[in-house]
C-alpha cells in the first residue's frame, strides 16, 4: 500500500475516494479510528491509500483534478 493523500477534512477525503473509484482504483482510509477517538479536532489526519500498483495512476487522477498527493 502506498499512500496518496493526507487530510484531517472528511469531506475532502470522501471526494478523493469517489475520484479513484470512478478511474477503478480502490483506495483504504488509514487512521480512521484514532481520529475518531481524537473527537475529530484535527489532530490526526487520516491517510488515503492505495495498492502499490496503482499508486501512479491514482496520484495522475488526483493530479487531473487539481488535488495534491503525498
Amino acid at each position: 500500500m502506498q499512500v496518496v493523500a493526507v487530510s484531517t477534512d472528511l469531506v475532502r477525503l470522501g471526494f478523493l475516494q469517489a475520484l479513484l473509484r470512478d478511474a477503478g482504483i480502490e483506495p483504504l482510509v488509514l487512521d480512521a479510528h484514532i481520529s475518531a477517538v481524537e473527537g475529530g479536532i484535527g489532530a490526526f489526519p487520516r491517510r488515503l491509500a492505495v495498492r502499490t500498483q496503482d499508486a501512479a495512476a491514482a496520484r495522475a487522477v488526483l493530479r487531473d483534478a487539481g488535488e495534491d498527493t503525498v
